[in-house]
């Protein structure tokens, strides 16, 4: 049997790490709210659900940003981080599934869905899919509250005006500010003119996916660890054309994925109204009657498996697969070239192309 590499046996190591410390964290979370009545202990088993599945490309970004820039393995700091990260994007996915309107998280049910069974399970009043809204959204009120919990932990690191705090900070208020333009694209993309279809939906990915994936975490880590103004800078133009690249990579799944890989039914981003950048382009290339019946489907929660074919292969017949494909791999080029200028020790160098690799390579 072969030995694991050094970066695979150091990830390991930080991952549990973080998924010790965040099982410690919801732990005693759990313990306080017991005090206030056994009733709300779905919204803690909700949350721990949650963050014990997933990649970690969140923690781990941060947790190479920190080598890179000098940190040392093993420190607690680092791994808290991780956990405050991994908190950060429960929430965003509690959220964002209900603004999509989404049922499944991961192949099984997403928060709001698992809160609608709870309710008609135990035969409850009124309506459950309410129940489970409104359950759901205070489930990720609660998680974004332990997030910034969790990272004030860091204590000097954290305070008000520090790099890390500055970014951590700025990386929350971006991902609503990008949730916010996904769902007005979702309702005023219709009205809109067509040939800025795919700057918009660009956008929309750089400030809701893009940089929270990987350009803050990365910087988080970075600055946690006393990164130069420079080294910063070389961070981001390796990360946010990666992000980028990881999250077209993701609406393309979207349509085109297995279902069994992915854990997504397919076609789910065409049913919740998705305007990703494989629709902007298919909007732009397709014929005016194709585009006006991509139109009239997209966001149509009773979508037929059909239309869903008819969709694809507009897609691929218009050129909108090979446009949005060959934008994925011109941004992965963007984030190597930048990730080979970038002044690191070959440990994080490696561990950094090895993450990018995985990320705009996958298939789930």
């Amino acid at each position: 049997m072969t030995s694991a590499s050094p970066v695979a046996s150091e990830q390991a190591l930080y991952i549990e790490g973080v998924a010790g410390s965040l099982s410690s964290f919801l732990s005693g979370q759990r313990d306080v709210m017991a005090t206030v009545s056994p009733d709300v202990d779905p919204l803690i088993g909700s949350i721990s659900t949650l963050v014990t599945g997933g990649k970690r490309l969140r923690a781990l970004m941060c947790y190479w940003g920190w080598r890179g820039a000098g940190g040392p393995a093993g420190d607690a700091d680092i791994v808290t981080a991780g956990c405050a990260l991994e908190l950060f994007q429960a929430a965003a996915l509690i959220h964002d599934d209900i603004i999509d309107r989404s049922d499944t998280r991961r192949g099984g049910p997403s928060v709001h869905k698992r809160f609608s069974q709870l309710h008609e399970t135990n035969g409850w009043a009124l309506d459950s899919e309410h129940f489970g809204d409104a359950a759901a959204i205070l489930t990720g009120d609660l998680c974004l509250s332990f997030s910034e919990e969790a990272f004030t932990g860091l204590g000097p690191r954290a305070v008000s005006g520090s790099p890390a705090r500055r970014i951590f900070n700025l990386m929350r208020a971006e991902v609503m500010a990008g949730q916010y333009l996904d769902i007005l694209e979702e309702v005023a993309g219709p009205v809109r003119d067509r040939a800025g279809s795919v700057d918009r939906a660009r956008s929309i990915i750089r400030y809701k996916s893009a940089k929270y994936s990987t350009e803050h975490p990365l910087a988080l880590g970075g600055a946690l660890a006393g990164a130069s103004t420079e080294l910063l800078a070389g961070y981001s133009g390796f990360s946010l054309p990666l992000g980028e690249a990881f999250q077209m990579r993701d609406d393309v799944l979207g349509v085109f994925g297995d279902p069994a890989t992915t854990g997504k039914p397919a076609g789910d981003d065409l049913r919740e109204g998705k305007r990703t950048v494989l629709v902007g382009f298919a909007l732009n290339q397709a014929s005016a009657a194709e585009a006006d019946y991509l139109d009239r489907m997209l966001g149509n929660p009773e979508l037929a498996e059909e239309d869903v074919a008819r969709i694809r292969h507009l897609m691929v017949d218009c050129g909108a697969l090979d446009a949005t494909e060959s934008l994925i791999a011109q941004l992965s080029t963007d984030a190597f070239e930048a990730l080979e200028r970038l002044p690191l020790d070959a440990l994080p160098l490696q561990a950094l192309g090895e993450l990018a690799e995985a990320a705009v390579s996958r298939a789930a």
